[in-house]
């Protein structure tokens, strides 16, 4: 059957037609889904009966089970764990700001990527996800918060350029007219440097941020950190990058974690600063979550602050995110893996 709610709406209005049903019916069943989150066809009360019979013997409809929800007693943040229809799971995560409510989603289930520091990975990868099942994400965090969803990172479980189609109707979905109609520029998409595929988002033109997970300073240190490393080499992953920013006029966020002893010294400050210093760019440091599979352990603060202190002074924009989550698995993958692990012991 085919997966109705992962249908953009030029895709949909010729399933209408496909039915023999007028191409104004498209936007009555996408308003539905999209936009006010309908969760069945019997809710599309001004559709009439035999089409809602129609459609729900020709589509499936897919809907996320929530599994689990966690809240940090510290700052707020809700982790998801949810339910695919096929029985893996994934997770999302709700993080509260003064300018919004930002969700961060999984685009696969599982990760094969390999990076050293992430629990993501540990398992593999199992698939990618549909367009639809990265959007439930965000529809039911929105229904059940009952708060606007204003920012959406996809920089969960997965490697989203990986999942490339299915991104794509994904952003096309979520930032369009009749659904969420969230704004292009509060859409994050992160990548650990697929050159291939990042050339041919930057070619789309979208007005999203693109977020590169770069975490070395150098190609041997990023080859020993993060196997993709092998495949593409660390100035073809910057070429890129600038590629982006010409084809986009959109910054670009390097995202460095910061792991103490592996690459939080002052040389690789210093070799940081050299290697980004040409491009349109922000380097958001990430104190890196512990993951007890991992033997990476945290900089304590000093080192951090040195860090940043070293970056600016070389003119570079930069900021040391906030630690949220750390009480409820807040690290990528690690809640899954948690929930993963309890099952097979069962």
């Amino acid at each position: 059957m085919t997966d109705i709610k992962s249908q953009t709406l030029s895709g949909l209005m010729k399933e209408m037609e496909r039915l023999g049903e007028p191409k104004f019916r498209a936007k009555q069943i996408y308003s539905w889904m999209h936009g006010k989150l309908a969760d069945s066809f019997e809710e599309m009360t001004d559709l009439p009966g035999k089409l809602r019979e129609k459609l729900q013997q020709e589509y499936e409809w897919i809907r996320l089970e929530p599994v689990k929800v966690q809240r940090s007693v510290q700052d707020g943040t809700c982790k998801f764990l949810f339910r695919l229809p096929d029985g893996n799971v994934i997770e999302s995560v709700l993080m509260k700001y003064h300018h919004g409510n930002s969700v961060c989603i999984s685009s696969q289930a599982g990760c094969r990527m390999g990076c050293r520091f992430c629990a993501s990975t540990l398992n593999g990868l199992e698939r990618g996800l549909k367009a639809s099942e990265m959007l439930e994400q965000v529809y039911q965090i929105q229904k059940w918060s009952k708060e606007r969803v204003h920012n959406v990172v996809v920089m969960g479980t997965g490697e989203p350029l990986d999942n490339y189609d299915a991104l794509l109707d994904f952003l096309q979905i979520l930032t369009g007219e009749g659904g969420l109609h969230i704004s292009q520029r509060n859409v994050t998409v992160s990548t650990c440097g697929l050159v291939p595929q990042m050339r041919k988002l930057a070619d789309e033109k979208l007005q999203i941020t693109l977020a590169l997970s770069l975490h070395a300073s150098s190609q041997e240190k990023r080859r020993s950190m993060m196997p993709i490393a092998n495949k593409y080499e660390l100035s073809e992953v910057l070429d890129a990058c600038r590629y982006y920013f010409n084809q986009t006029g959109r910054r670009i966020t390097f995202e460095y974690s910061l792991a103490a002893g592996v690459n939080d010294s002052e040389k690789d400050a210093e070799e940081l600063a050299v290697l980004v210093k040409s491009l349109n760019c922000h380097v958001n440091l990430i104190p890196v979550n512990p993951v007890k599979e991992r033997d990476f352990v945290q900089p304590n603060h000093r080192a951090v602050v040195n860090f940043k202190n070293k970056l600016e002074k070389s003119g570079i924009n930069v900021t040391i995110r906030r630690e949220m989550g750390r009480d409820i698995d807040g690290a990528c993958g690690q809640l899954r893996k948690s929930y993963m692990d309890t099952e097979r012991v069962r």
